[in-house]
């Protein structure tokens, strides 16, 4: 099984080595193997989860909720060994979790969409201003 140090984690999955520790700290990422007790070795799953963790947090999730959600490990995991009626409570709370976030980003957009409008606005008023100042100076 191919073995990633801290530096290589790091890289592959553009999350800094401080973050790394930082996770590893709060619970959020697993404490990793160590390679003769002292540097941390990191799996293609411990990669899929933090490349998973990253994509959550770039969505502007928070790290509890991150947290909550991966809390009991894969879902798609669980299916194989666990009976239907098992996986309700955690299936449940992932749907609260994720409807939540996506009202925050459909909020977010809607806040978007009104400053690029703004922006656009504005930027048609000075593109006016220098048409009508170019036009002063061909004459």
């Amino acid at each position: 099984m191919e073995m990633y140090s801290i530096s290589e984690t790091a890289g592959m999955t553009g999350i800094s080595t401080y973050t790394l520790r930082y996770y590893e700290k709060i619970g959020l990422l697993p404490s990793p193997d160590r390679q003769n007790g002292r540097k941390r070795s990191y799996t293609e799953g411990d990669l899929k989860l933090v490349s998973f963790i990253k994509s959550l947090k770039d969505t502007g999730m928070s790290l509890e909720d991150i947290q909550e959600f991966i809390k009991g490990g894969c879902i798609l995991d669980q299916i194989k060994t666990s009976e239907k009626g098992e996986l309700y409570p955690s299936l449940n709370k992932r749907i609260d979790i994720l409807t939540k976030h996506i009202k925050e980003l459909h909020r977010k957009k809607a806040e978007l969409e009104d400053i690029i409008s703004t922006a656009n606005v504005k930027l048609g008023i000075y593109q006016e201003l220098l048409a009508e100042e170019n036009e002063g100076e061909d004459k």
